[in-house]
């Protein structure tokens, strides 16, 4: 079992750069795939960025690519998503994932069997 927290949520203005760190006060990410999601107000939880646990396979929503990356720090025991040139329409509850199901990151939020508990993004224009 792995428990998740994540930091580095806030406000920014648009065309501003946040990172966000997703880190494991129990477990060890480098065993799990892991994923990013957000969910904005009235909206459903939607897949930002995923990697697979031996890092050869990463994925984006359209929407982030050029602008998002995944990676992690087995050190550190952290995932961070490195977010740049961001916009307004990224305000959301960013979200951490972790799942041992499969090869592979998932899209679909159901396939990960653990969660943080969320950082607030707020970008103004």
């Amino acid at each position: 079992q792995v428990q998740l927290v994540e930091s580095g949520g806030g406000l920014v203005q648009a065309g501003a750069s946040l990172r966000l760190d997703c880190s494991a006060s129990k477990g060890v990410l480098d065993l799990y795939h892991m994923g990013w999601f957000r969910q904005a107000p009235g909206k459903e939880r939607e897949f930002v960025a995923g990697r697979s646990r031996n890092g050869e396979s990463t994925g984006y929503v359209d929407s982030v690519k050029g602008r998002f990356t995944i990676s992690r720090d087995n050190a550190k025991n952290t995932v961070y998503l490195q977010m740049n040139n961001l916009k307004p329409e990224d305000t959301a509850v960013y979200y951490c994932a972790a799942t041992l199901i499969g090869s592979s990151w998932y899209r679909d939020p159901g396939s990960y069997l653990y969660w943080g508990q969320g950082t607030q993004v707020t970008v103004s224009s």
